[in-house]
C-alpha cells in the first residue's frame, strides 16, 4: 500500500538532560499510535541537546578551562550508539509501528557526531548518518561524517533518506542522495528561519519527493519550562518551523510554530512517477556526458589494523 501517514514531531531538548528529553519523546506515544503513523521524524539534535549560544570558553588562539569542563557535561550528555537510549527509541518504535527518524548527539570515544538515527519497528535500529559539514562554530564540538553513513532505509512509508540542518543546502549531497532513490527526505534541524521552509519546498520541488522537516522548538535560557504558556515568541531561542512537503513543492502539513506538537500528512509514493514525469534529476533531466559526480563511501578511519596473520 503506497498510502500512509507521515509525521514530524516537533519538540525541545530538556535542559535536565536526555533521560528527561526521552520522556518527552514516549509521552507522545498514544499520539503516534491515534494518528496511524508510519513515519515520525524528530528534531537535529534533540537527545544530547543543541547548545545555541554556548561558546565552550574559545577564542581564536585559546581555550578557557571553563570550555573544556562545558565541553565534558556536553559529552556526559551524549549518547552511545548503539546503546541503552537507542533501546528505548527502538521499544517505542516496535509498539507504535512507526519507523523513527531521531536527531541525536551521538558519543564515539571523545569525539562527538551529530547524527540522525533510523529505527525499523521490527528490527530496531538500523542505520545512522552521521552530518558531513558541521556549520561554522559546531566544529568545535561535532567531529566530521564521511560518506559511509549516507543511509537510506526501506520502510512502510517509503525508502527513507536524512540530510541535517545546513547539509540540506549542499547540492551535492542532494544529488547522491536523490541518486539513491529517496521518495521521504528527513530533514532533522534547529533553523527556525523562513527561509528554510523555502528550503524544504525546494528540495521536495527538485528532487520531486517528499520532505518531513522537524525542528526543535526551545524558549529563551530565562524562561525555560516544560509548557509553552508565557511564551514570548519574540525571545524565544529557537521557535520550530516543522513542515511537511509534497513533490511538487506544497505545503502538506505546518509550519508549527512556538509550541511543541505532532503534525501529520497523508503521502502515497505512487504520486512520485507523476511529479518526475517532467523532471527526474538522475534520470532524463541529467546529462551525464557533461557533469557526473563520484561519492566516496568508503569508512574513514585515521588508525587501521590489518591482521597479516602468519606473512
Amino acid at each position: 500500500m503506497s498510502r500512509t501517514t507521515v509525521c514530524a514531531l516537533q519538540l525541545g531538548a530538556s535542559p535536565a538532560g536526555k533521560q528527561d528529553t526521552l520522556q518527552r519523546i514516549l509521552a507522545f506515544e498514544a499520539q503516534i499510535i491515534a494518528a496511524g503513523a508510519s513515519l515520525v521524524v524528530m528534531p537535529e539534535a534533540l537527545l544530547g541537546g543543541y547548545p545555541k549560544g554556548e561558546i565552550f570558553g574559545t577564542r581564536l588562539g585559546y581555550r578557557l578551562p571553563e570550555g573544556r569542563e562545558a565541553f565534558a557535561a556536553y559529552h556526559a550528555n551524549a549518547i552511545d550508539v548503539p546503546g541503552a537510549e537507542t533501546e528505548i527509541l527502538a521499544a517505542l518504535s516496535h509498539r507504535t509501528g512507526a519507523s523513527l527518524v531521531v536527531g541525536a548527539i551521538e558519543r564515539d570515544g571523545a569525539t562527538l557526531y551529530c547524527t540522525a538515527l533510523f529505527f525499523d519497528p521490527e528490527q530496531g535500529l538500523v542505520a545512522k548518518h552521521r552530518k558531513l559539514m558541521p556549520t561554522g562554530t559546531e566544529r568545535l564540538i561535532w567531529g566530521q561524517g564521511d560518506g559511509s553513513t549516507l543511509a537510506t532505509v526501506e520502510s512502510r512509508a517509503g525508502r527513507l533518506g536524512a540530510a541535517i540542518c545546513w547539509e540540506n543546502h549542499m547540492p551535492l549531497l542532494r544529488m547522491a542522495m536523490y541518486a539513491k532513490g529517496v521518495q521521504i527526505w528527513c530533514a532533522p534541524t534547529v533553523d527556525e528561519r523562513e527561509i528554510w521552509q523555502c528550503s524544504m519546498r525546494h528540495i521536495a520541488h527538485e528532487g520531486r519527493c517528499f520532505v518531513v522537516s522537524a525542528c526543535q522548538v526551545q524558549p529563551s535560557p530565562n524562561e525555560l519550562q516544560t509548557t509553552v504558556e508565557g511564551w514570548d515568541p519574540e525571545r524565544a531561542l529557537i521557535r520550530g518551523g516543522s513542515l511537511i512537503v509534497g513533490p511538487l513543492g506544497d505545503v502538506l502539513a505546518g509550519p508549527l510554530f512556538d509550541q511543541p506538537g505532532l503534525i501529520t500528512a497523508q503521502i502515497d509514493t505512487d504520486e512520485l512517477v507523476r511529479a518526475r514525469y517532467d523532471l527526474d534529476v538522475v534520470g532524463h533531466y541529467a546529462r551525464p556526458d557533461v557533469f557526473r559526480l563520484s561519492v566516496d563511501e568508503r569508512d574513514k578511519r585515521s588508525v587501521v589494523f590489518n591482521d597479516r596473520g602468519d606473512d
